[in-house]
């Protein structure tokens, strides 16, 4: 949108990522005069480089379960409306331990677990004949997951947040201040009786007194996107043992303790890397895969051949793949927290400060925003 637009709105908010876009939506739906401000020409970060992968199942209990939850039935309104394809939906986790399985079984006497099935590895081989069966004790079925292609549904979702709910976007536009209800930007000064602060890592930036004393670091990860043979197709998202130890709504569990001991002597090397195996597929057949979690102050933004074969080890460690060329290598980053997996913060009564800080905003943002507007 060209900066003739209005300067006047309800709500401005700061960041076209996926919780920006989420709580651009949220203020619309509510019949409120939007504009989101983003400083690039498009949307570029972590919600353009992840799996497009709506996770519910495994996510932690409490907030980060119960907004996944909510997220998921957003999606799934938003999605064709948006024009946004929804790939493929379940997902599938192979337990090739016992201890794993032993981890599975305490996950479903949870609440989390409602809906889901675990299934015996003859059902599985079944219902999902490219999974690697040998060897396996059995394989949490979840139907609750849904994947869409993140790197052009953010920029589907932003369009129809434009053309159909009247949402004002003003790209290539960095913000410079907020003191609510002023926003001075590079290209002038707004005013916005609301602001809302989802600028993902830009943690020294916009209110960096207000991140200082959370102690984020950066995550940096490492994701490929490799061509299987043709005709190959997932039944649905696949991850195995290592997400056991990784996902709060197992890791937490009591006998994910053990589990984790028996990981570190049989696969320190990805643990010492943060690699824990998601893959899911696209509309053209190819797989998206990954991936990998560095932390740090400042994380170089260089790929490690290493952790991509560690990748790739457990890739068919899983998945019955006869080929598999590697066509695209990438990195993202995303904020880091080892206390919450989302921050909001009030620097006043008028502007939220909301970061993602588990690498979960496809998946709970929807949810978080409509918790923002609750509380506010």
């Amino acid at each position: 949108m060209s900066i003739t637009n209005p300067t006047n709105f309800d709500l401005i908010v700061v960041g076209a990522g996926i919780v920006g876009l989420a709580h651009a939506y949220t203020a619309a739906k509510r019949g409120l005069r939007v504009c989101v401000v983003e400083r690039d020409a498009a949307c570029l970060g972590a919600s353009i480089r992840n799996f497009g992968f709506i996770t519910v199942t495994g996510q932690g209990a409490g907030d980060t379960w119960r907004r996944a939850r909510r997220a998921r039935e957003v999606w799934g309104e938003v999605a064709p409306r948006a024009g946004i394809a929804a790939v493929h939906h379940g997902l599938y986790l192979t337990a090739f331990r016992p201890q794993a399985l032993k981890v599975l079984e305490e996950f479903m006497a949870t609440e989390m677990g409602a809906g889901c099935e675990l299934i015996d590895t003859a059902e599985a081989a079944q219902r999902a004949p490219v999974l690697q069966l040998d060897g396996a004790q059995a394989v949490l079925y979840s139907p609750h997951e849904m994947r869409v292609e993140s790197r052009t549904a953010i920029a589907l979702l932003a369009r129809w947040l434009s053309d159909a709910m009247g949402v004002v976007f003003r790209f290539s536009e960095a913000v410079l201040e907020v003191v609510t209800p002023r926003v001075r930007t590079s290209r002038g000064v707004l005013h916005g009786e609301r602001v809302a602060v989802c600028t993902n890592t830009d943690l020294n930036g916009l209110f960096a007194e207000r991140l200082s004393p959370h102690k984020l670091r950066l995550c940096l990860l490492q994701m490929l996107r490799v061509q299987p043979e043709p005709g190959f197709k997932l039944p649905g998202s696949v991850m195995a043992d290592l997400s056991l130890v990784r996902y709060h709504g197992y890791s937490k569990l009591p006998a994910a303790v053990p589990l984790l001991e028996q990981m570190r002597r049989e696969e320190g090397e990805s643990l010492d890397n943060g690699i824990h195996l998601i893959v899911v597929q696209s509309a053209d057949g190819s797989l998206v895969v990954g991936d990998s979690h560095l932390y740090g102050d400042a994380p170089e933004p260089f790929a490690d051949q290493r952790v991509d074969e560690l990748i790739l080890e457990h890739l068919h460690k899983t998945l019955k793949l006869q080929q598999c060329g590697v066509t695209e290598r990438w990195v993202g980053i995303y904020p880091s927290s080892a206390s919450t997996d989302c921050l909001i913060d009030a620097p006043d009564e008028a502007t939220r400060l909301v970061l993602v800080t588990s690498g979960t905003g496809a998946s709970t943002a929807f949810g978080i925003a409509e918790d923002v507007f609750a509380g506010w």
